[in-house]
């Protein structure tokens, strides 16, 4: 009979495991309970003192279900693109997430949901911090159909086309638009509002704050250069999130991870000056993420006014 420490794998104990190394299911429930291992879910313990975090649970619920595959916002959290309204890509905010090939049933239960479906190929799949999971394509495609909102669709599909620093992690373009556009062909439910949603898409946005700034300005019927690239006197090489080029007018988006430290605020400082000593700035206006979100007439109708200003200058 193996010590049960030696039988976990990860930190993580199935029930299953214990029971066939030797383990009589009352002598097993005493010693997990004298020792402090933690219940994870039914079958499954974490080891005493692990931190029982959304990917233990996944982890073990994957080693009880073989057949699960991480998906939709659990899957998010793995790649790491950012969804509307998680404060990151490595914390889904919501239940567990995993997709499984029919005749799986549907399941909807205490924090986690399972998507059956006959459309879950081996090109689908991949694996992401030793866990099973969609792909980044499938992932977007996933979340672009399920979307409640035009902007929690683009801010997933700008999230994995772009660049990003997410979580504290800096990390390469996840998919190409092709890609996406590939996996929002198929007719399946949500399939022609996406294809229409990943139209908006843009790689250069950086952050979920600058997606949703750049829908409410265009709503406006205001159009301006995203990401356009522009040289300091001495220079310097910039992008402002947005540009109205004519005007003169630059637009900058301040995501929730602004500042943060004393030394990114003053790398702010720098580049906020910095900017506006490009030859093709008259005006600079910064507006925060809450404002975009939940204000965005307020920034829409700041930005025409300083447009009608400079345009009569």
């Amino acid at each position: 009979m193996y010590e049960l420490a030696i039988l976990a794998r990860g930190g993580v104990l199935l029930t299953v495991w214990a029971v066939a190394a030797g383990w009589s299911p009352g002598r097993l429930a005493g010693r997990l309970r004298r020792d402090g291992w933690q219940r994870i879910c039914r079958g499954a313990w974490a080891a005493p003192g692990k931190d029982v975090d959304w990917q233990v649970r996944a982890t073990a619920l994957q080693l009880l279900r073989p057949e699960l595959v991480c998906s939709h916002g659990t899957a998010a959290g793995l790649h790491r693109i950012e969804r509307l309204g998680a404060p990151g890509a490595a914390h889904p905010l919501d239940h567990l997430h995993f997709t499984a090939p029919t005749p799986t049933r549907s399941t909807h239960g205490e924090r986690i949901r399972v998507h059956a479906t006959t459309f879950l190929t081996a090109r689908d799949r991949s694996t992401r911090r030793g866990l099973r999971t969609t792909t980044p394509a499938r992932t977007v495609g996933d979340l672009i159909r399920a979307a409640g909102s035009r902007e929690e669709a683009v801010v997933a599909a700008d999230s994995a086309l772009a660049r990003r620093a997410v979580g504290g992690v800096r990390r390469e373009p996840l998919v190409r638009y092709e890609d996406l556009t590939a996996e929002l062909a198929a007719p399946r439910r949500g399939a022609r509002r996406a294809r229409s949603w990943l139209l908006l898409a843009e790689a250069s946005s950086g952050s979920p704050a600058e997606t949703v700034a750049r829908l409410r300005i265009r709503d406006a019927d205001l159009f301006p250069e995203s990401q356009p690239p522009l040289r300091t006197t001495d220079g310097r090489l910039l992008r402002p999130d947005f540009l109205f080029r004519a005007e003169g007018l630059a637009v900058e988006v301040e995501g929730y991870a602004f500042h943060g430290t004393r030394r990114a605020h003053e790398r702010d400082v720098a580049r906020f000056n910095a900017l506006q000593s490009c030859p093709e700035i008259r005006r600079v206006l910064r507006f925060t993420a809450g404002e975009v979100f939940h204000h965005p007439d307020r920034m829409t109708t700041t930005i025409r006014a300083a447009l009608v200003t400079l345009a009569s200058r």
